[in-house]
């Protein structure tokens, strides 16, 4: 053992800095200088990808020899010094360092340097990533070209340092070359992909890939840095110009190689789809402010076209001449793609006022807008027809609520615009499912025999029910079906269980991957057809008013029962236990225990049957009247201490307004010269009058 730990004690001296990523390892040497201009370096055993980065105002330059002897052309060891992360980006990697480009050089085992200018530290990273045996899985989304995910091309999730950083909208897409070689096979691609990452990881020491996506010669479109494909993801390719851009990189050097036919369409596909999401129309402009680099200080503004060329934005020549060429070109088969289409979507104005929606069509068309609230409720619609959107909601005239969601529409052939106004509190995946009856007595009498569970899903949910036993098995799964948004609901017929309290579990997962549980509880009892108790909240004070609680109780047979009345798990008082016949039966409470009427506060009637069959209902016991203070007439104020209904009757005019506890502004027209108010609690219970004058 101690032998081992010697051997690999010297391999780690040799090779400082080692990490794998699926197939890949990355290796770092400092290279000597001994003030020469020309040095020739034996590298580790193999490499396929190489990166310089070096201290000093001069430059360097590399070339490599491949396994068979034979050595390539020379290269720039940093042709695209601007691929990087912006200022304060939180991701800078080696500061000090100049950092070179990942080259692909293929199968390589030595590599030659010159240095001009003053170089004082230089250091190699040297890249092994294996060709993929099998090609990679691809995936597509809503429309999307078929995209090879990072899990399919090997990323090392592993090695990302920190979450993603998303940017608010997204503006432009920015085209880049990787400046490796041209003739790697299709075998190969996702090496190359794998290799960038773990050179930018690891050697430069950023948090993750540069690149969005990443397009071969082949026209395979690799998924770049981690954070969504269809999400506004930060990258690090563009210094100054990352936040509010999707960065695109041809594998490969097109200084003076022009780009394939499947490298054209396909990067072509994924810019269509990409700024298809973002409603950005390829053919328009944009003006960006630099976050600052070497040729745009921090605040500058730049005059881009919506598909720019990364030389667009600094002092590189990315993404070589003969693909730079052609970005006019690119832009005008980008935006044919996929039409019709809708651009440009924006908002004008605040809620509580006039809010202007407008958008252009690349077709005329028939389109809409459609304002919703929280729960998906249909608040506003406006119509029309053209290229033109535009369309005004005066959103002080309705409902007020603190946010809403709106969808700009044109048929189903375009993608809609999406977005929310003020703070929209989203609907509830899934809310807790109600067993109507709860009560289930599955003996073929034709009364109660089922129950129908419902439920409200916020959106498209693949939803699993499953019975749960009283000793929290789970017996069967009910059903697995995709459900879509709205109310949903299901028969249940329980007439395989025993008697016993049930759980029924619904989850409910989107596509999305978020998920939600509810549970609704079932009795199933071949005794009790139906119990229940009106109201649940009451006021023995005496005053006339829901003074008392009725238990409705129905038997299909006859049985001993036991109707008590708890506080928590303890007994207050027991209202029935008798051996009933069976039929209905009504049985009253007056809240009293031991004589006393009992204290305000939470209570639960517990029905109890033979065979450990036991049901229970909420109540709630409320004798105090809520407190109503009148605050201003002009608006009409109140004040109401507890959630209540207020009755007010201005100049002869009544009206009922249900409010919760706090100040309550009562819409009236004017000021009213006479006024009464009152305020009456759930329990029934009135508070005193408000009179003016």
């Amino acid at each position: 053992m101690r032998a081992l730990v010697a051997i690999l004690a010297v391999l780690s001296l040799a090779l400082p800095a080692v990490a794998h990523a699926a197939d890949a390892s990355i290796v770092a040497r400092d290279l000597p200088l001994d003030g020469r201009v020309l040095a020739a370096r034996s590298s580790p055993s193999r490499f396929n990808l190489v990166g310089l980065h070096w201290r000093g105002p001069g430059s360097v330059s590399f070339r490599t020899r491949s396994v068979g002897g034979r050595w390539g052309a020379w290269h720039a060891a940093a042709p695209e010094a601007e691929d990087r992360p912006d200022v304060g980006a939180g991701e800078r990697g080696r500061l000090g360092w100049r950092l070179g480009n990942p080259y692909f050089t293929g199968t390589s085992d030595r590599i030659a340097y010159r240095t001009r200018g003053r170089v004082d530290r230089l250091r190699a990273w040297f890249v092994w990533s294996a060709p993929s045996p099998a090609p990679p899985r691809r995936l597509a989304i809503a429309g999307s070209p078929a995209i090879i995910p990072r899990l399919s091309w090997g990323a090392n999730e592993a090695i990302r340092r920190g979450p993603p950083l998303y940017a608010s909208v997204l503006r432009f897409a920015l085209v880049h070359h990787t400046a490796g070689a041209n003739g790697y096979t299709r075998a190969e691609s996702a090496a190359i992909v794998r290799g960038i990452e773990l050179y930018h990881v690891r050697g430069n020491g950023w948090s993750d890939i540069g690149y969005n996506f990443l397009v071969d010669r082949y026209g395979q479109v690799f998924e770049g840095r981690y954070g969504g494909i269809a999400r506004n993801v930060v990258g690090a390719h563009a210094e100054g110009f990352n936040t509010g851009s999707t960065g695109v990189a041809l594998l490969g050097n097109y200084t003076s190689a022009v780009p394939t036919a499947a490298e054209r369409g396909a990067l072509a596909a994924i810019l269509a789809w990409r700024l298809d999401v973002a409603h950005v129309d390829p053919h328009s402009s944009v003006t960006a402010i630099s976050g600052g680099n070497a040729r745009y200080p921090a605040g500058v503004p730049v005059f881009l076209r919506a598909v720019s060329g990364h030389r667009d934005t600094g002092f590189t020549s990315c993404p070589g001449d003969a693909l730079y060429r052609q970005i006019n070109e690119l832009a005008r088969a980008t935006r044919d793609l996929g039409l019709p289409k809708l651009f440009a979507p924006a908002i004008h104005g605040k809620l509580g006022g006039p809010v202007r929606f407008t958008a252009r069509l690349s077709h005329p068309l028939p389109w809409s807008v459609s304002i919703t609230d929280a729960a998906g409720a249909l608040v506003a619609h406006g119509a029309g027809t053209g290229t033109a959107v535009d369309w005004t909601w005066d959103s002080g005239a309705g409902p007020s609520g603190s946010g809403y969601a709106y969808t700009i529409s044109a048929g189903a052939s375009v993608r809609p615009a999406r977005g929310t106004l003020g703070k929209l509190v989203p609907a509830p995946l899934l809310t807790p499912p109600e067993a109507e009856p709860p009560i289930v007595s599955p003996n073929a009498d034709g009364k109660g025999d089922s129950t129908v569970i419902s439920y409200v899903l916020g959106t498209t949910a693949t939803v699993t029910a499953k019975l749960v036993a009283p000793g929290g098995v789970v017996l069967t799964t009910l059903f697995t079906e995709t459900q879509a948004p709205g109310r949903n609901r299901f028969t249940f017929v329980p007439e395989f269980v025993l008697d016993g309290t049930y759980r029924v579990v619904l989850t409910a997962v989107t596509p999305t991957g978020r998920r939600a549980t509810g549970t609704a509880s079932v009795l199933v009892s071949r005794t009790l057809t139906s119990f229940r108790a009106v109201p649940r909240v009451f006021s023995p004070n005496g005053d006339g008013r829901r003074d008392a609680v009725r238990f409705d109780l129905d038997l299909a047979a006859p049985a001993a029962v036991q109707l008590r009345a708890l506080r928590g798990s303890t007994r207050v008082t027991t209202i029935v236990a008798a051996a009933l016949a069976a039929g209905a039966g009504t049985y009253p409470w007056d809240g009293r225990a031991a004589g006393r009427v009992v204290p305000d506060g939470a209570y639960t009637a517990e029905l109890a049957l033979p065979a450990g069959v036991t049901t229970r209902i909420p109540l709630r016991v409320d004798t105090r009247a809520p407190t109503l203070r009148l605050l201003s007439r002009r608006p009409l104020r109140l004040w109401l201490g507890e959630a209540a209904r207020i009755a007010v009757t201005a100049d002869g005019r009544r009206r009922i307004v249900a409010a919760r506890a706090g100040g309550v502004t009562v819409p009236l027209s004017g000021t009213p010269r006479r006024l009464r108010a009152v305020a009456y609690d759930e329990a029934g219970n009135q508070s005193r009058a408000v009179h003016y004058p």
